[in-house]
């Protein structure tokens, strides 16, 4: 093995996905790697954190690179604000085309910046309990790749799992412990996964792995020509707004949409490209399901897993969590029961995997509660719908300081705005005005307007819809700061 001098490291961060089987918290326009399921930090910051600690004497860690997408993006930026030890770029996709093509934009983008980093590869919905297990077989893993191989990180397996792709290894270990990887198989039945488990040369493959950039980019055009052609093609058509790097939209929806796994990691062995694996045992869960967030929680006496404001009484083994109303449960047992604003979930914990088929429902229904909360993050703060009838709705709304909606204009209602907090600079046709706690003011149907927060206070208002149409699609934007249409 060559000699190992100073490493330059890249992290990448795959923020795609929905994480249906996690609803009602998880929804299309707030995915579980953005929820907050233990502890005080996201999925995804815990994700951002883990890589971005893996620094020593021999190993340099750069600019993170997160490839999330388009409508996911400022829930990310607002989250990576909270990290401020962190530096990110964020690489928008307009639409997922699964991981391979999210990994090659990133790669790119490090080849771009100069130089030709190691990038260690992670998705954003993980758990790792043990950190320091993760740092060390990351920073060999790093070793390995800086040397030339791809490679992936084998999770130890606790059980027959069926629903996870598994890692055959060969050989005798190397000298970080490493193995050849024989083959990659797919989702055993349970049987089979039971004589994997048995042999002990089997691991599971949670995703992570850690190569060259060029090496990436070499071996996709070996074994996909076709994706590395057409993603190159929508990545030198990027346009840079702010902390965004943004594909060109009509070249990247021609990307073939491919995994990391079958594009190029499943055709290394026996090919010319190195592969090994890296031994993983740290308490990682990929939380796919509720069940599986159980598994992982810190639960009481009785083995219920509590999170809110939650009663429970003669209750074993159940994972409760409640973010509006006091949830109460008696003689219940293997339950989950999740409640939020708009949306109450009951399901036995062994079925809870199913859950992803209510939300196909909900698809199916054109049903608002499978897309967003009743809660909506926007890039100036947020909103909550908290009332809604025949011609009007009820919205309690929040300006960061220093922030302001887009000027902007509705078709089909008119507005009456109520400061209850802060200070508000509201601009109504060619006026513009300043409110005061308890102070309002009329928006008719039609005048362009626009509500700005001065000051560096949290501004609260109370906004009272009227009209015939009262969707979000009622926006004509005239000016925005943050790049919307």
């Amino acid at each position: 093995m060559q000699n190992i001098s100073h490493i330059n490291v890249t992290p990448v961060i795959l923020c795609g996905g929905s994480g249906t089987r996690l609803w009602p918290l998880s929804r299309a326009g707030f995915p579980k790697q953005f929820l907050v399921l233990s502890g005080t930090t996201s999925l995804f910051q815990q994700a951002v954190g883990r890589v971005n600690l893996i620094a020593s004497s021999d190993i340099s860690v750069g600019e993170t690179m997160v490839v999330t997408g388009e409508e996911h993006r400022f829930i990310a930026l607002e989250q990576l604000r909270e990290m401020p030890s962190v530096s990110a770029k964020l690489i928008l996709e307009p639409e997922g085309r699964n991981t391979a093509p999210a990994l090659t934009l990133a790669a790119l983008q490090a080849l771009k910046d100069g130089g030709d980093p190691v990038l260690v590869v992670t998705p954003a919905d993980q758990t790792v309990k043990n950190t320091q297990a993760f740092t060390n077989a990351m920073q060999s893993a790093i070793k390995l790749a800086n040397a030339g191989s791809i490679v992936i990180l084998g999770i130890k397996p606790t059980g027959p799992e069926t629903g996870f792709g598994y890692i055959k290894q060969a050989g005798d270990a190397g000298g970080f412990g490493e193995f050849n990887v024989a083959k990659f198989v797919e989702k055993p039945d349970l049987e089979t996964a039971r004589v994997y488990l048995d042999s002990g040369d089997y691991s599971w493959n949670g995703g992570m792995f850690v190569v060259r950039a060029s090496l990436w980019i070499k071996a996709l055009n070996t074994f996909r020509k076709d994706i590395l052609a057409a993603t190159e093609n929508a990545f030198n058509q990027s346009t840079v707004d702010q902390n965004f790097i943004r594909p060109d939209n009509q070249l990247f929806v021609e990307i073939p949409s491919d995994s990391v796994d079958y594009a190029v990691i499943e055709k290394c062995p026996g090919s010319e490209f190195e592969i090994k694996v890296m031994p993983l045992d740290a308490g990682w869960n990929d939380l796919g399901a509720w069940d599986a967030v159980w598994q992982v929680g810190e639960k009481d006496q009785n083995g219920n897993l509590i999170q809110g404001d939650a009663l429970v009484e003669a209750s074993e083994n159940n994972l409760i969590h409640s973010s509006h109303r006091l949830v109460s449960a008696v003689g219940v047992n293997n339950l989950v029961i999740i409640e939020t604003a708009d949306a109450v979930m009951v399901a036995d914990r062994s079925q809870s995997q199913f859950v992803k088929k209510i939300v196909s429902q909900l698809s199916d229904q054109a049903r608002e509660e499978h897309v967003l909360h009743r809660k909506v993050s926007r890039p100036w703060g947020w909103y909550d719908t908290i009332d809604l009838g025949d011609r009007f709705k009820v919205k309690r709304i929040q300006v960061n300081p220093g922030a302001s909606l887009s000027l902007q204009k509705h078709a089909k209602r008119a507005e009456h705005w109520v400061v209850v907090k802060g200070t508000a600079e509201v601009t109504c046709g060619d006026k513009v005005i300043a409110l005061k706690e308890n102070e309002s003011t009329f928006i008719p149907l039609g005048e362009q307007h626009r509500l700005s927060n001065p000051s560096t206070e949290i501004l609260e208002i109370i906004e009272v819809q009227s009209g015939s149409y009262l969707g979000e699609d009622d926006i004509v934007r005239i000016n925005d700061g943050y790049g919307r249409n």
